[in-house]
């Protein structure tokens, strides 16, 4: 070992130790592959071996880790890795992790507990803690950014969460059904059997975050109304949490129409992929018509994810990063 290396102990009191260290010691390779340290788990004391600066990075992460553990909370490899880009974003602003109190999660946004399913949503990167922070000050939000980074899922969580609380009367989720070049009129069945595939990632969401018969009960008396864009002209969405969801097809003139149909006492979430614009080449999309005229405007925040915030598989963000450097070279 080199002189300049050094160990570090970390007190594992009360953690549980297979959440520690994840099947086959999986979450204790992963931080000494992040870390570039030895590991080891004996007992109670979790060491790290390696030269200084980076001993220093690794204990923040084991850290982390331990207290993730002493909470009972899921702990992957994929989750190590996350809370090492957190470790980064900490130490790039100061040290300070924003948000560790009673109503705060791991990385700075609000934790929200969902009764009927006795579950718990909290933000897994330092960037989704931001929105859901951001979701909490503004009237309206507009989240931009790749798949797989909880866009929508955490907006729903939030909305879930107003519901619940009595803050709205009803949840209104709309998506523009344009995909892939492909057209309702192909599809078989009636109207509501052609929009259907469409907004189905809205009902999945939905029913991560509510017993069955409470999300059927809601959408029979319309205290969730799941719709596609266009059936949103002519109404006044008042005392709602509104959220639009795949909104880089929306057209420029269905935003406006959208944006202007707000009430009183109403949230609303826009969410979308500029990278993934399936409207015709002629057509300006409506997320990137918005992203130009409104900032600025008090009560409306913006706010930007990118592949370190994504919580699909680790590939997902590998992805991300390959198709954003492809983008870059080509234009």
């Amino acid at each position: 070992m080199n002189d300049d290396s050094v160990t570090r102990k970390l007190n594992t009191e009360g953690a549980d130790l297979l959440t520690l260290a994840g099947v086959n010691d999986a979450n204790l390779i992963e931080l000494s592959r992040i870390g570039g340290v030895k590991v080891a788990l004996r007992g109670e004391t979790m060491t790290l071996s390696g030269p200084f600066d980076i001993v220093e990075r690794a204990q923040a992460i084991g850290q982390r880790m331990i207290e993730a553990a002493r909470q009972r909370r899921v702990l992957t490899a994929d989750d190590i890795l996350r809370l090492s880009d957190a470790a980064d974003h900490f130490e790039h602003n100061g040290g300070s992790d924003g948000g560790s109190n009673g109503n705060g999660g791991e990385f700075g946004g609000p934790r929200i507990a969902l009764p009927g399913i006795r579950k718990v949503i909290e933000p897994k990167t330092p960037g989704q803690g931001e929105y859901l922070r951001a979701i909490q000050e503004n009237d309206i939000v507009v989240g931009i950014g790749p798949a797989g980074t909880g866009k929508t899922y955490l907006a729903m969580a939030a909305a879930v969460d107003a519901l619940t609380k009595k803050r709205v009367r009803r949840i209104v989720l709309a998506r523009p059904a344009v995909e892939a070049g492909e057209n309702l009129g192909f599809l078989p069945g009636d109207m509501q059997a052609k929009i259907d595939p469409y907004l189905r990632p809205l009902y999945d969401a939905l029913d991560d975050m509510m017993p069955a018969e409470r999300v059927e009960r809601a959408l029979e008396n319309r205290t969730i109304e799941i719709a596609p864009l266009a059936f949103m002209r002519g109404r006044t969405l008042g005392d709602a949490f509104v959220i639009v969801d795949e909104a880089q097809n929306a057209t420029a003139m269905q935003m406006k129409m959208l944006l202007t149909r707000l009430g009183l006492n109403s949230k609303m979430v826009i969410t979308g992929d500029k990278t993934q614009v399936d409207l015709p080449r002629n057509q300006e999309s409506g997320l990137t018509q918005v992203e130009r005229i409104l900032p600025g405007i008090d009560g409306i925040g913006f706010h930007y994810f990118n592949e370190t915030d994504v919580v699909r598989h680790r590939l997902v963000r590998d992805i991300v990063r390959a198709y954003a450097s492809e983008e870059a070279a080509a234009g």
